[in-house]
């Protein structure tokens, strides 16, 4: 601004910066409040995991599969959890890093409010000597009669001496106030250079801060996302063991692994035969009926079919049942 006195510029610039450390403020209380999410998000996991039954009567490879399932649906939570931890972390170094630039900043600003404080009242007291001196009058003073002709006029000569010596005196009073007034633009002369060179370096202090803040933001940003998206990347990695067991789970394993656990013999039980308490020849006849056949182990399981017009259940998403 060309008012000496005006602060227009720096409190803008002020503002800007209070701005920035605000924006700043946001985004730290955002990966807090995130950071609760997850840590939420990832207890309810392990949770569920460990409390929620999930196939527990199952057998053989889809009994470990499930087993791999709650295993890695655990370590998910577990690593929302870390997850969370990391939030926190990263929020903490925003905080300090806001704190540092305000700390820095203020001392800044207490030496620029003492310098525009200086400046003010130095400019106030040289313009006060300035109008003082603007009141004297160095050409001529008004007579006795209210006369304003120069000294000499005859009427006023019986007070020649008296109003020469208010000259003289007035003279000196100028002369002294004169001095003073120089003296104080000489001194607001080096207030001001002073002040616009504190000013220079401020601006230039303040420049190089919001710099380093928006590098820091954006890299705080970036690194936010990449901590997202590895988790992601994790969380996959450990969906794919479970698809892993999965490919391992064996439909004719499990049911073999069922029937061996569960069978009670290779034989069915003999045909009930009638016996003829009344008549014997009957029962010698009945008693050459013939043996029972040993019935042998059923073929495999037929594949599942659907019906026209019903989804098909032998394949899931393109993964075959056979």
């Amino acid at each position: 601004s060309t008012d000496l006195t005006s602060t227009v510029g720096y409190d803008s610039i002020i503002q800007h910066l209070n701005d920035g450390r605000k924006n700043c403020k946001e985004f730290e209380d955002f990966l807090k409040e995130r950071a609760i999410i997850e840590e939420k998000y990832g207890k309810e996991l392990i949770n569920l995991s460990k409390k929620k039954p999930c196939g527990q009567t199952e057998l053989n490879t889809l009994k470990r599969s499930l087993d791999v399932f709650k295993q890695q649906i655990d370590n998910v939570g577990q690593g929302h959890i870390q997850l969370a931890q990391t939030l926190r972390e990263e929020a903490k170094k925003m905080e300090d890093f806001r704190e540092k630039q305000k700390l820095h900043r203020k001392k800044i600003e207490l030496i620029m409010e003492a310098i525009h404080k200086n400046r003010n009242l130095q400019y106030k007291k040289t313009m006060e000597v300035k109008q003082m001196c603007c009141c004297f009058l160095p050409l001529g003073l008004q007579c006795h009669w209210g006369c304003t002709q120069p000294l000499l006029h005859l009427p006023c000569l019986s007070h020649f001496w008296q109003l020469f010596l208010k000259l003289a005196q007035t003279k000196s009073a100028l002369e002294d106030t004169d001095r003073s007034y120089q003296q104080s633009v000489t001194t607001m002369e080096k207030i001001r250079e002073e002040w616009q060179n504190e000013h220079i370096k401020a601006c230039e202090f303040f420049e190089t801060q919001e710099c380093e803040r928006i590098s820091y933001f954006r890299n705080a940003l970036w690194l936010h996302v990449n901590q997202l998206s590895l988790g992601c990347v994790q969380n996959d990695e450990k969906y794919e063991e479970i698809r892993k067991s999965l490919e391992m789970c064996s439909i004719e394993k499990d049911v073999d692994f069922f029937v061996n656990l569960r069978k009670t013999g290779s034989l069915a039980p003999a045909p009930v035969v009638y016996e003829n308490y009344y008549n014997a020849q009957r029962n010698v006849t009945s008693a050459r009926s013939p043996a029972p056949v040993p019935i042998s182990r059923r073929g495999p399981l037929p594949t599942p079919t659907s019906a026209p017009g019903e989804p098909d259940y032998a394949t899931v998403d393109g993964y075959s049942l056979v």
